[in-house]
């Protein structure tokens, strides 16, 4: 009885009722989760400090951070998250200040929303192999506001999609896109100036890079270089032991950046692809299945190092393909490389590379070693754990070919507050 009477009536216009305050409660949602959203974008591409971590980066699936380096994660300087916010404030004012037109145009464009948010989300499972916390909330609140629309918004007991949907206020429609594009404009300021000021940013990631501590470099250097200057690796100004796996969405990211950097600094830098599938196949250091079939690339890419600059860029152009076995085996193939993946010899070489990663004492209370995810690099003796935008990597290089790093350092994990230095 009380459900067709909303219905009649509508979702928002009929006064305080428990679908309205839902509707209240979702747009809420929406704001909470797209700032959010908003927040770990800027963080994660424009970071402040060497020592960030996504709180939400649970696994290589569950991860913000790949969506915040996707191509989607913003447009044309906006990112994504605004056009979330932007509706959310919507549907809380639509149930602030109740009307009749206002609800029609919440209405459809809850409907583009839903739309919107399921393509997102079959691109995040489908594409992106992950899928972002963040973004998952706000595509829940997303649908659950739908949902109350369709059962109890205005129109919903009239026939056909168009009267249900399509009857928006021009007027409002107008209004509210000239209000969205005033605000992506400050949006797309506020993007270039985070752009602008990584010169200052940089700064700092150089000082937080030389409080690092010195390690050794591992006990076996994988005699696979993506990048190479000199003979004996340590002779470069720049040398990077690189311990990535081939299925890895942030070690594609990374990838990119070194693509960018070895024009730049050529010459000048030594990379060691240290091998480190996060596979149980083959990796007994994580002992986690997150990538099946990164340790057949690891055997084919190890088959034969005068081919291993080829294959490896292969890999990182085909990296949707690659998780594909059928793909793995037309590059095998393709090199004359079949053998190694039965092949006992190279799998004991990349078994004593991957098994340098419990070398180093552990990071975390939570892991044993080091070394327990991908990407982490050991640039100059000195760990880096997880990834860096361009601009920020090529300030540690400069500063690496610049100077020296002398003198002791206080050790300082990837996401844990420097600690300060005591006087002597």
């Amino acid at each position: 009885m009380i459900s067709k009477r909303f219905r009649r009536l509508g979702l928002t216009i009929n006064g305080l009722t428990l679908p309205g305050m839902f509707s209240f409660l979702t747009g809420a949602g929406m704001i909470a989760a797209s700032v959010l959203t908003i927040d770990h974008f800027f963080k994660a591409n424009y970071p402040e400090t060497i020592f960030t971590g996504a709180f939400c980066d649970i696994s290589a699936f569950f991860n913000c951070d790949h969506s915040a380096f996707s191509p989607i994660a913003q447009i044309m300087g906006v990112p994504l998250g605004f056009f979330g916010l932007f509706m959310g404030s919507l549907i809380v004012l639509g149930s602030l200040i109740p009307s009749e037109n206002f609800e029609r145009t919440n209405k459809f464009l809850s409907l583009v929303n839903f739309i919107g948010v399921l393509a997102l989300l079959f691109y995040s499972v489908f594409s992106l192999k992950s899928l972002c916390l963040l973004c998952s909330g706000y595509y829940l609140f997303s649908i659950l506001n739908f949902i109350l629309f369709a059962f109890y918004g205005i129109d919903s007991d009239k026939s056909g999609l168009r009267a249900k949907y399509f009857r928006p206020s021009l007027r409002l429609l107008f209004v509210f896109a000239m209000v969205a594009l005033t605000a992506a404009y400050g949006f797309v300021l506020y993007h270039d100036a985070r752009k602008k000021a990584q010169t200052g940013a940089a700064t700092n990631i150089i000082r937080e890079f030389f409080e690092l501590p010195e390690l050794k470099l591992p006990t076996v250097i994988s005699p696979y270089w993506s990048v190479k200057s000199t003979d004996r690796f340590e002779e470069a100004p720049v040398y990077i032991v690189e311990y990535a796996d081939f299925l890895c969405p942030d070690c594609l990211y990374l990838n990119e950046q070194i693509q960018k950097l070895k024009k730049e600094f050529e010459g000048k830098i030594n990379i060691a692809f240290q091998f480190f599938p996060l596979e149980a196949e083959c990796n007994q250091i994580v002992k986690k299945d997150l990538h099946p079939g990164a340790c057949q690339l690891a055997w084919i890419a190890a088959a034969d190092p005068g081919s291993f600059p080829a294959i490896h860029d292969e890999i990182w152009a085909n990296f949707r393909q690659a998780s594909n076995r059928e793909w793995r085996l037309a590059l095998a193939r393709k090199y004359g490389v079949e053998w190694a993946l039965d092949d006992n010899s190279v799998k004991e070489n990349v078994d004593r590379i991957i098994a340098t990663g419990a070398e180093y004492e552990k990071t975390s209370d939570k892991y044993s070693h080091g070394i327990r995810s991908t990407p982490t690099m050991i640039i100059n003796g000195r760990m880096v754990i997880g990834t860096l935008p361009y601009h920020h990597l090529r300030a540690i290089f400069e500063a690496l070919i610049q100077e020296n790093s002398d003198g002791s350092r206080k050790f300082m994990e990837s996401w844990v507050p420097a600690k300060k230095k005591r006087p002597d």
